[in-house]
């Protein structure tokens, strides 16, 4: 064999085992696919559950081994420590938040592949401001029933029923004449 050869063979071997060792590791590790709050974004309604999807089915008879906290900005737990396992999702429930800043999530989930999908992620939450709830005072209203007419009003609509009436009598005779003198 040449010594190009020689160098062409053991390249080809190397790339096959870096391709290889390459391809096992990243067939049994989980990935981040998305997190819910979406990590690093601000919300302002407190959320109900934090929930961590990956790429691999997470091991559901696996929930004691699986681990997620959310921990507010003064360091306190807010999670209430119940996680379920859907397929490629976990999440975990929180109590009310109320302190505004910085929340950090910690997650360890077990996958197929054995590899624990790892990390942490941080939302910020914005607290409303408290605001007293207004106490509805009634109001007085006009009264909805009719109020009693006015005789103006009276004699208006009554000479506009007679204009209406002398109308149509004008028109009928009208149309007599002209159909009379064909």
């Amino acid at each position: 064999m040449t010594k190009v050869s020689v160098r062409f063979s053991a390249l080809a071997i190397l790339l096959s085992f870096s391709f290889l060792s390459f391809s096992a590791n990243s067939a049994g590790a989980n990935t981040l696919v998305s997190t819910s709050p979406i990590s690093g974004s601000t919300v302002s309604v407190s959320p109900t559950n934090v929930t961590i999807t990956g790429q691999l089915p997470l091991l559901a008879d696996a929930i004691d081994a699986n681990v997620i906290t959310v921990k507010d900005p003064n360091g306190d737990r807010v999670d209430n420590g119940t996680i379920s396992i859907s397929d490629l999702s976990a999440s975990v429930g929180l109590k009310t938040l109320v302190v505004t800043g910085m929340y950090k999530v910690t997650y360890s989930l077990l996958s197929d592949g054995d590899v624990p999908l790892e990390g942490d992620f941080s939302f910020k939450y914005l607290a409303p401001s408290n605001i007293a709830p207004v106490e509805p005072s009634p109001e007085p209203t006009q009264d909805q029933s009719p109020a009693s007419s006015s005789w103006a009003t009276n004699v208006f609509v009554i000479l506009l029923l007679i204009g209406a009436l002398i109308v149509t009598i004008g028109l009928s005779l009208y149309a007599r004449k002209l159909f009379s003198e064909r």
